[in-house]
């Protein structure tokens, strides 16, 4: 008996673990990765290549950083559109401190704790003013570019040598620091979102705030963190963006904000609140750079592109 029951109940155990991973957004959206990536790749061969590879994950870290801190916002019923002029004021500000003498490692630190300030301005206004997201963070949008044109006054700033391991550097035979850091990001970002009290909170907040403040949920103080935590990751993106390139402009990030909320939804976070996906996160911001990088791979014109 136990020998005819058998081969059934795994064949059961078996179903029920592979149907939830096919009707999974994420998987669905890996598959069009490698669908995509495969068409690319019969039409010029340097896309498989390692190089090329390693060079499209890159393009892709900066705004897959951000996207992380978005999808907590997203699931918390919120939106920030102020990541991209954050990102280059938290870049300009650790180039000032450092050209004023400061540490390259303390200039750093300034640079992301000014994006976790913006966070904690946009959240405190959020939460205790009363306030739409939308319209506070489009205000901090413009807040912070101004500011960074003020401590610029319109001259990139030079960004510390000592730094330029984190966007520059490579290590096990050519993967950039800076994918390593991304895919470190996200593994952290998943966890806290899934197996830590903070990430339940936020999920709950966005499905029903009313209920999650009856069952003894801090709102208000989940809400403000969610904002802290963009602001906190858009100031590390300004740090990779800009060790990337060597300087610090008042222009960087111009747009970004679009791209970060784009990578967040395709990766399946909702806009109503309630669901999202930190490793779908990732996965929106690999298929838009896929995305670029086949443009420029076949050559096609930059007006085509745009459309």
């Amino acid at each position: 008996m136990s020998s005819t029951t058998s081969p059934r109940s795994s064949q059961r155990s078996l179903g029920d673990l592979v149907l939830p991973l096919l009707k999974r957004q994420e998987t669905g959206l890996l598959g069009v990765i490698l669908v995509l990536g495969f068409v690319v790749s019969l039409a010029n061969d340097d896309f498989l290549q390692r190089q090329n590879i390693y060079n499209l994950l890159q393009t892709t870290v900066v705004v897959g950083i951000i996207a992380i801190g978005q999808t907590y916002v997203l699931i918390a019923k919120e939106i920030d559109l102020s990541v991209g002029s954050v990102l280059a004021l938290a870049a300009v500000t650790a180039g000032a401190v450092y050209g004023s003498g400061a540490n390259p490692y303390v200039a750093m630190v300034v640079g992301i704790g000014v994006g976790s300030l913006c966070g904690l301005a946009i959240g405190t206004v959020v939460v205790i003013g009363r306030v739409s997201s939308f319209i506070v963070t489009l205000g901090m949008l413009s807040i912070a570019r101004g500011l960074t044109q003020l401590i610029t006054d319109g001259l990139p700033q030079t960004m510390p040598t000592e730094l330029s391991w984190i966007g520059q550097g490579r290590v096990l035979g050519g993967i950039p620091n800076s994918v390593l850091i991304f895919v470190v990001l996200v593994i952290v970002g998943q966890l806290l979102l899934t197996r830590s009290i903070f990430g339940l909170r936020v999920t709950a907040i966005g499905d029903n705030a009313d209920a999650a403040r009856t069952g003894g949920i801090p709102v208000a103080r989940t809400r403000i963190l969610t904002f802290v935590l963009i602001g906190t990751l858009a100031g590390a993106a300004g740090i990779v963006f800009s060790t990337q390139v060597g300087v610090a402009e008042a222009q960087a990030g111009m747009g970004y904000e679009l791209d970060v909320i784009a990578a967040a939804v395709i990766g399946g976070a909702s806009l109503s609140g309630g669901r999202g996906s930190i490793v779908g996160a990732f996965l929106g911001a690999c298929l838009l750079g896929l995305l670029r990088n086949a443009f420029i791979l076949l050559a096609l014109s930059p007006f085509l592109q745009q459309l």
